[in-house]
């Protein structure tokens, strides 16, 4: 219990709270101190302040009648939770096998499932602790432990049914696709804009030029990924002691122990080793706190495992998730690893990978794992399509090689007519939004041998 205790507070504020967000157990625990402090309510209201004396004897229950029914109610609250727990154990199961184990956490982690879980437990400690009154307090009549006791089993039932529809709607895959990709975007949102994108600047606003000698390399010491990198802390600090730090590792990568994590430029003596490596995180497991590209491979696994299942619309669904999300990355950011300091000096360079890469991890297993199938490869290019529509052309040429890479790998195929037709239509949109139209007809040409004969 201790080295939890520890552990949680050695973590840093972001990544602590992201921790708990992702337990079952930290939600949960509010609702039964909640419940606990109510009961202690209760208690005074019968046993102290004798409440049922101000009431007609009508209304309040015998100490008798309270216990027998308390009673009745601590078993049903027992097998609402023990039920609601058994339900979450097999849809999750289920669900997880069928499209991906990461949706676990996501279920987990979710508001509405903590909440859900944090009544059922609360609603049990309540009863139960008034339930233990009763059996030990002589009292003639009682009034709130009965009338309360009611209520908050009334409350449990009721929550039950909307953790039935709230269930069944979540495991609903095009809202699973839709949370993941809401999710990625907040992460843009708070590292991309909030964290990095204030540090970037236009070269001519810059008086600092790249170092040409090699820097001091320091290793990391420990193995682990990159979970989170405190870049406004690194930049200032870099500021005060004069120096230029390299991030090696981009966030989310993996890095071994003793290999480098990151060098410097500048004064030996101002160089604090065990600060600097404060600032950076290494943990057991991939998180989503900083790591844009593990958000964009989950739902790339999500239509993986529904090519395997052979769920069309599932893979449909998630490739235009993935193309809104793509099109906000390219639209945040210009992809630069050089953050500067308030005056424009060259401060941090980080292992940044561009748009084309981002593309490649949201469109490029897909691609790979359809094996050909003209149904995926035509949406795929209706995607790139509308990207193209939608982004800047500096995107464009990264776009137009993804398309005709994907068209390439279509030769020796042999294509039904009007699949080969559609595929063609979808080519020509990329090619007009990407002003690539003298590309056309020589791909066109090429799709049209694959017809089978």
């Amino acid at each position: 219990m201790f080295h939890i205790i520890k552990r949680y507070l050695t973590m840093s504020k972001r990544e602590r709270k992201n921790e708990l967000q992702s337990t079952l157990w930290f939600m949960p625990m509010w609702y039964i101190i909640a419940s606990i402090c109510l009961s202690a309510i209760t208690f005074v209201l019968d046993y102290k302040l004798d409440i049922a004396s101000y009431f007609p004897k009508l209304v309040a229950f015998s100490a008798s009648t309270t216990q027998t029914l308390l009673g009745s109610l601590v078993g049903g609250v027992l097998t609402l939770s023990a039920f609601t727990i058994n339900s979450i154990l097999v849809a999750l199961t289920t669900f997880s096998g069928q499209f991906s184990s990461k949706m676990l956490l996501n279920y987990i982690s979710d508001r509405n499932t903590q909440h859900v879980m944090g009544i059922f437990n609360g609603s049990f400690i309540y009863v139960l602790l008034n339930f233990l009154y009763v059996s030990n307090e002589d009292v003639e009549y009682l009034l709130a432990i009965p009338f309360l006791s009611i209520a908050t089993v009334f409350l449990a039932a009721i929550t039950f049914v909307y953790f039935i529809n709230h269930t069944t709607t979540w495991l609903q895959v095009h809202n699973i696709t839709a949370r993941m990709k809401e999710n990625s975007k907040s992460i843009i949102q708070s590292s991309l804009m909030k964290e990095i994108q204030p540090f970037r600047k236009d070269p001519e606003e810059t008086t600092a030029h790249l170092p040409a000698e090699k820097g001091t390399v320091i290793n990391a010491e420990s193995s682990g990924y990159l979970q989170l990198a405190d870049f406004q802390r690194l930049i200032h600090k870099a500021k005060e002691d004069h120096l230029i730090i390299e991030l090696h590792p981009r966030i989310g990568e993996f890095v071994l122990c003793n290999t480098p994590l990151f060098s410097y430029w500048g004064d030996d003596d101002k160089f604090d080793k065990k600060k600097y490596l404060k600032l950076v995180v290494l943990g057991k497991k991939q998180t989503e706190i900083q790591d844009l590209e593990y958000g964009v491979n989950k739902l790339a696994e999500v239509a993986i495992r529904a090519l395997g299942n052979d769920d069309p619309l599932t893979v449909t669904n998630t490739l235009h998730q993935i193309t809104e999300l793509l099109q906000e990355v390219g639209s945040v950011t210009d992809f630069s690893p050089y953050l500067y300091d308030v005056e424009g000096n060259l401060r941090l360079m980080l292992c940044q990978e561009d748009f084309k890469y981002y593309l490649h991890k949201g469109f490029g297993n897909i691609r790979e794992y359809s094996h050909h199938n003209v149904t995926i490869i035509t949406e795929i290019l209706s995607m790139l399509s509308l990207m193209a529509k939608g982004m800047d052309e500096r995107f464009h040429e990264d776009i137009w090689e993804f398309a005709f890479q994907t068209v390439k790998g279509l030769n020796g195929c042999s294509l039904f007519e009007n699949d080969c037709y559609y595929l063609i239509d979808n080519l020509r949109l990329v090619t007009k939004n990407t002003h690539k139209q003298d590309h056309f007809e020589p791909l066109k040409e090429e799709l049209l041998k694959t017809i089978y004969q």
